[in-house]
């Protein structure tokens, strides 16, 4: 075992993690953080997804030993409040139905909407591709992403 200092929603965390851990299971396990969601393993579901120096990444395939001093950004550290413009039109959109995917989804929208304010349905779809959601949501998604591009 190692330790790693982490700087995680702008706060530095220290954590003690064999070097082949999931930043998965640190985050959920060891920090408490369980808005991001195991789903797959695999990183093909998009329900772990967090920002790493501000670009999703699956949380579940990246070892808490190849961090170093990306700065991870979790859902929790969105928006202090959820207050976030993607939280907030998910409220009016009424996104969710399980809401297990929901976190990912946000994320991966927060970094597309970071390099793209302005996306077309083809880039939502083109950066959204490998987020899943078993409720089928995805045009109220996709719905959510715009009106959240128009209050950035």
């Amino acid at each position: 075992m190692a330790t790693y200092t982490l700087t995680i929603n702008g706060q530095a965390k220290e954590v003690t993690a064999d070097a082949d851990t999931p930043i998965l299971w640190v985050l959920r396990d060891e920090l408490q953080l369980v808005g991001t969601k195991y789903g797959c393993g695999i990183a093909q579901c998009g329900a772990c997804t967090i920002h790493l120096d501000g670009n999703a990444a699956r949380a579940c395939s990246i070892p808490v030993s190849q961090i170093g001093e990306q700065k991870i950004t979790t859902i929790e550290g969105l928006d202090k409040e959820a207050k976030h413009p993607l939280q907030e039109a998910w409220r009016e959109h009424d996104v969710p139905q399980c809401g297990y995917c929901q976190a990912g989804q946000i994320m991966s929208a927060a970094a597309l909407l970071k390099s793209n304010t302005a996306p077309t349905d083809e880039d939502i779809d083109t950066h959204m591709h490998g987020n899943l959601c078993r409720c089928g949501t995805y045009l109220r998604i996709k719905k959510a992403i715009k009106t959240a591009s128009k209050n950035l």
